[in-house]
């Protein structure tokens, strides 16, 4: 099963800011005027990191905000979310910082959620001195394993990113076990329901759950199944009936897709054949270049040789071949 969470972690973010911050960093939420926008700055953020060293990270954003307080300050604040353990993660937290600050001359705010597998790795500082210069960055950081064994508490929190922390957490520990996969997913979608939440946020966080923790076919399709009969029991028609018939939509697409695409393939194979019959009665000994030529040649290129056999003298000019 191979497991996908870049994809989820940013539409979580982008969707939920205000909660993750929340969930994650309290202290740094409390701070900001949530009356006034905040934007996103991606595109910025790559301009001025482009040549950075990235190493395996789940997310990186950029986001500009507005500190409370007698007058509006912006302040920018940089996330990762890394996917592993990095020796050179804090001095990459580091170089992201002051280029930042480099470019806007405005605070910087560093947060960091550690997504690996590594209880002890706890970067959240880095810094250096020498002679008498002393420079260097502290950030604050959130471990997604310090939640292991606080299941219970994420399962009754109201935050969005309580149930992203729940599903990485489950996706991680059922990596090898497809059949502990569907069931604790089975028991998160079932909470999605629980928490009061309406429709968009019950769609957007099974998105993230059915991103994260893939099943095999079977063991997917008992999933939807269940969900199903969920819905009607609850009345609650907030996936099975939209979702579904959008992804089996995208599902027919993929068929036609590729139904056509055999065709094709068809055709062309069935040109191919007839081409080496039409060479074998002009010329009766078909060397194997030819063969080869035929097994690797589009539609076109098959059109044109079938043209050409009727007047060349030579099975090589037939290719426009002069020797082989």
């Amino acid at each position: 099963m191979a497991d996908d969470y870049d994809s989820p972690w940013k539409e979580a973010i982008e969707r939920y800011f205000a909660d993750f911050l929340h969930f994650y960093f309290p202290l740094a939420h409390a701070q900001i005027d949530w009356s006034q926008p905040y934007v996103f700055l991606d595109q910025e953020l790559r301009a001025v990191v482009h040549d950075a060293e990235l190493g395996k990270r789940f997310v990186d954003k950029l986001v500009r905000v507005t500190r409370q307080g007698g007058k509006a300050e912006w302040v920018y604040v940089h996330l990762e979310v890394q996917g592993d353990r990095q020796a050179a993660f804090a001095e990459r937290m580091f170089v992201y910082h002051y280029r930042l600050f480099d470019r806007y001359r405005k605070p910087i705010a560093s947060l960091a959620v550690l997504a690996d597998d590594q209880a002890h790795w706890q970067p959240e500082s880095f810094d250096y001195e020498i002679f008498g210069c002393r420079l260097g960055l502290r950030f604050p950081i959130a471990k997604l394993l310090d939640w292991m064994g606080n299941e219970a508490k994420l399962a009754d929190s109201a935050n969005p990113f309580a149930v992203v922390t729940l599903a990485h957490l489950a996706t991680r520990a059922t990596r090898d076990d497809a059949s502990a996969r569907y069931a604790a997913k089975w028991t998160l979608v079932q909470g999605l329901y629980r928490r009061g939440w309406n429709k968009q946020q019950v769609i957007d966080l099974f998105k993230v759950l059915d991103w994260m923790m893939r099943l095999p076919k079977d063991l997917d399709a008992q999933l939807w199944q269940n969900l199903e009969t969920l819905e009607e029991e609850t009345h609650m028609t907030y996936i099975s009936s939209v979702e579904r018939i959008g992804m089996e939509k995208g599902l027919e697409k993929g068929l036609q897709q590729g139904m056509q695409q055999g065709m094709q393939q068809g055709m062309q194979l069935g040109q191919a054949r007839m081409l080496a019959r039409q060479l074998k009665q002009r010329f009766v000994d078909v060397p194997s270049w030819v063969t080869q030529r035929l097994e690797k040649a589009n539609f076109d290129e098959l059109e044109a040789w079938a043209e050409a056999v009727l007047s060349a003298d030579t099975i090589e000019a037939v290719f426009g071949e002069s020797h082989h």
